[in-house]
């Protein structure tokens, strides 16, 4: 029952996640792009916004891209970098540990604003709320998982965690490298891949909007303004 257990959650589940987020994002993008947003509340308590905003979205970035390089760089990689896993795992934990503190504090002002302010209460959809909370937890169990991680720097845990991540982008799930691993790090994956699964029917779709392809945009943009003569352009 406990093989069936991994193999499905780690196994499978992986896919259905994955394949939600992708699809699901496209689909929304193509037809529904006006609700790729929350409702604003940038008007009420922005000292409290922009401070807790700060700090959550670095942590997070500093954690998704941290995670997305340790875990699909390929070994070989590292070998001949001459990085140790011991090393790798030590430095996933001092940095990892720095931002998903930082995305603690930001995501603990962002809920007290959102839940303690009526007015921004009543101005949040179930799915603002929910989605914060549940990143919430995912941060609360990694940050559980450190004194564990700091416990085995030996760097085999770390290695079965990168070989089972990149066996599920080869298309050869290996579910068996999870199996060993403490209870609390199952659930942080599980919880992760939730997340994606979960994420084309929320805000977190915004994260697709970043305007990056005006870095290579030509020419100049006309505004046209108008006045008592008509239209003129600027």
């Amino acid at each position: 029952m406990a093989d069936y257990l991994n193999t499905l959650l780690f196994g499978y589940y992986p896919y259905i996640c994955l394949a939600v987020f992708f699809l699901g994002s496209l689909v929304r993008f193509d037809r529904e792009q006006f609700t790729w947003r929350s409702g604003s509340s940038q008007l009420l308590r922005r000292k409290q916004l922009r401070l807790g905003s700060n700090l959550f979205h670095i942590g997070v970035l500093v954690i998704f891209f941290g995670h997305l390089v340790g875990l699909l760089t390929p070994i070989a990689v590292f070998d001949a970098l001459g990085i140790g896993h011991g090393f790798k795992q030590l430095m996933a934990i001092v940095i990892g540990g720095l931002a998903a503190v930082s995305a603690l504090i930001g995501a603990t002002l962002l809920l007290h604003r959102r839940l303690s302010d009526p007015r921004i209460r009543r101005n949040s959809s179930f799915s603002d709320n929910a989605i914060l909370i549940l990143l919430y937890v995912q941060l609360l169990l990694g940050i559980a998982t450190i004194p564990i991680s700091a416990g085995h720097l030996d760097g085999h845990m770390m290695v079965n965690f990168m070989t089972w991540a990149q066996s599920i982008w080869t298309f050869q799930p290996a579910a068996t490298y999870v199996a060993e691993a403490p209870w609390i790090f199952k659930l942080h994956l599980f919880l992760g891949l939730t997340i994606f699964l979960v994420f084309p029917f929320t805000r977190l779709v915004h994260v697709w909007s970043v305007p990056v392809w005006y870095l290579g945009r030509r020419g100049y943009q006309i505004v046209r303004t108008r006045n008592g003569n008509g239209r003129k352009a600027v």
